[in-house]
This record gives C-alpha cells, sequence and structure tokens, in this order.
C-alpha cells in the first residue's frame, strides 16, 4: 500500500524533542538526517571498513516520518503543528515547516524493528524486543528482570532517556505491595516494570485509545492478569469522572513520563490521587524547561528529593508534603 511521508526542516538540537513529541502523538519510527558526528560507539556498530565523509554540521536535520493514508489528515496535521508551536516557547526549532508526499508500497510500520535490540537498563533489569526469542546481550544472568516489550501503536521502547530514568527512579523507590498510578503510559512499560519491581497493582492511563491495544498486548506478553494492570482511557487533568474512576489518595507513587508542558499542570492534579508522602516521578522533561517543572511540582504541595539526568532531560522524584 502507499504511505503518507512527512517531512520536516528543523535544528539539530531540537530533534530528540521533536522525536519525543512525535512518539506521544503516536508516529512510531521516525528517521533523521543531519551531519552530526558519529560518536566513537556508534561507529563501532557500523560494519564498514572506511566510513563516508560527511560535511560539516550546520545545524539544520530533517526528520521524516510515514503514517497510513488517513481519512482526516488535517486533524493529525493540526495536532503536530500544536506541539511544534509549544515547543517554540522553549527551544529553537528552526523552520518547522511540514512538507506531504506519497510513497511507494514499503513496510514503514515494522522496518524499524530491525534497529531494536535487547538491551540492560539496570543491573536488574532488561527489555527485550517481544518478537525475539532470547535476549541477545553479552551479560545476562538468570536473576534478570526481562520485560517484552512490542510497542505498536504506543509509545515506549524503553530505549530513550526518559524511559530509562522513570525505570531507574521506580527501581528505587518501590517496595513490595506498593499501588502505582502510571499517568500516559503508552506501552505500558513503567507498570510492567513496577510490577515486575515487587508492586502490587497498577493503574494505567493513556489518553490515545489507539494506543490501548498495544498496552493490552504487553501486559499479556509479560503474565500479568489485568486486575494487577488495569489500564483507563483519558485525561486524568480536566476529567473528573476519570479522577474519581482513579480515586483519590490511594497510590504510593505515580509516575508520569510525558512532556513538560503536560507535567506542567498535571502536578496541580496528581497530588490528591497521592497517599500522604508518597511519591510523584515525573520526565520527560527537556533540560530547558527543567526549572518551569520544578516550581509547577513544588507548587502542587510536592519536595523534590532527587533529580537525575541523561542527556538533556530531567527527571524529578518529588514527595508529597
Amino acid at each position: 500500500m502507499k504511505w503518507t511521508q512527512y517531512t520536516l526542516k528543523t535544528t539539530t538540537e531540537a530533534t530528540d524533542m521533536i522525536s519525543y513529541t512525535l512518539g506521544e502523538l503516536g508516529v512510531e519510527g521516525i528517521e533523521i538526517e543531519d551531519n552530526i558526528p558519529l560518536t566513537d560507539s556508534e561507529k563501532a556498530q557500523m560494519f564498514v571498513d572506511i566510513l563516508p565523509e560527511t560535511a560539516p554540521d550546520n545545524g539544520i536535520a530533517t526528520v521524516r516520518f510515514y503514517r497510513e493514508p488517513e481519512e482526516n489528515p488535517e486533524e493529525f496535521m493540526q495536532k503536530v503543528n500544536s506541539a511544534l508551536n509549544e515547543l517554540r516557547s522553549f527551544m529553537d526549532i528552526g523552520e518547522g515547516l511540514i512538507e506531504i508526499s506519497e510513497t511507494a508500497d514499503k513496510d514503514w510500520m515494522n522496518n524499524w524493528k530491525e534497529f531494536f535490540h535487547s538491551f540492560r537498563v539496570s543491573n536488574r533489569l532488561v527489555i527485550k524486543p517481544a518478537w525475539e526469542e532470547n535476549t541477545d546481550i553479552t551479560d545476562s544472568s538468570e536473576n534478570d528482570i526481562v520485560i517484552n516489550i512490542d510497542p505498536g501503536a504506543a509509545f515506549g521502547t524503553g530505549s530513550h532517556e526518559t524511559t530509562r530514568l522513570c525505570m531507574l527512579a521506580l527501581e528505587k523507590y518501590i517496595k513490595s505491595g506498593y499501588n502505582i498510578l502510571d499517568v500516559g503510559c503508552g506501552s505500558g512499560i513503567l507498570s510492567i516494570a513496577s510490577i515486575k519491581y515487587g508492586a502490587a497493582h497498577a493503574l494505567g492511563i493513556e489518553i490515545d485509545e489507539h494506543a490501548i491495544p498495544s498496552t493490552i498486548d504487553n501486559r499479556e506478553i509479560n503474565g500479568i492478569d489485568g486486575e494487577q494492570f488495569e489500564i483507563l482511557c483519558g485525561n486524568i487533568i480536566d476529567d473528573t469522572d476519570l479522577q474519581k474512576e482513579t480515586g483519590f489518595e490511594k497510590y504510593d507513587i505515580a509516575v508520569a513520563n510525558i512532556l513538560a508542558n503536560v507535567i506542567i499542570p498535571l502536578s496541580a492534579e496528581i497530588g490528591q490521587h497521592i497517599k500522604k508522602g508518597g511519591l510523584f516521578i515525573s520526565s520527560g522533561i527537556i533540560d530547558t524547561a527543567a526549572e518551569s517543572v520544578r516550581e509547577a511540582i513544588a507548587d502542587g504541595g510536592f519536595e523534590i528529593i532527587d533529580t537525575t539526568t541523561l542527556g538533556d532531560w530531567y527527571c524529578f522524584a518529588a514527595r508529597k508534603k
């Protein structure tokens, strides 16, 4: 079948944030074209004797992503442009213009899988693609906690810095029997990790209804039943019925791996669902937005007790006062 190709002109600095944002909008895989020199570790992964010479980095990048032809492409483009306009408020995204074209037949929805392999998150946790029979990491151990993931139409393979930060924070703070609230659960990876770490129950909330089937599939392939990991669809920030269904002051930890512009209003709402002394773990926070998020979390009645970073991304662990 034919695919719709979206080509976005931006800056090299913004590609990571744009990739994350597109993932939140349901884009499963992207291509980035830039002239940033390869690192030594990246060179080591390329099975060629002589690497091609590239032009000097000019700070410009092209991001391409693909979707099935849609009945209402204007609705999708409105979401993308709205997200890009929000990014402009705290970083330079360059032109930010999108060209749309049609591609030849190709399995764009699955080709990205050849680049997703098993990897270690911590001394305890390993993420494995669900379609691989065994992990291909060299330091595997019988004591490893292994999570099988197929993100499908959801965001979250576990490889992004923000997801890693959340998983490491959950590993640090979860105690046996904890009740977890996962806001923006995506593929379900953080809820699954929480239960693997010893949590008794997790409730995942996801605003994108198209991501829910992937979340359910991941729950099942990891041997977790629907009573232990429940899933609701909606926006907890402004949906009062969903807030009531979620429950009040019942969660030991709430975790949100979303974007800074969502965490800020969420910080004013999430506290009523967390037990006194419970934790709010948040990531998806680019460094340029970290102070704004920090202030919002404090205003929401929390005390930040731990700040961790990977690359340009922040993760806050905050205790409810």
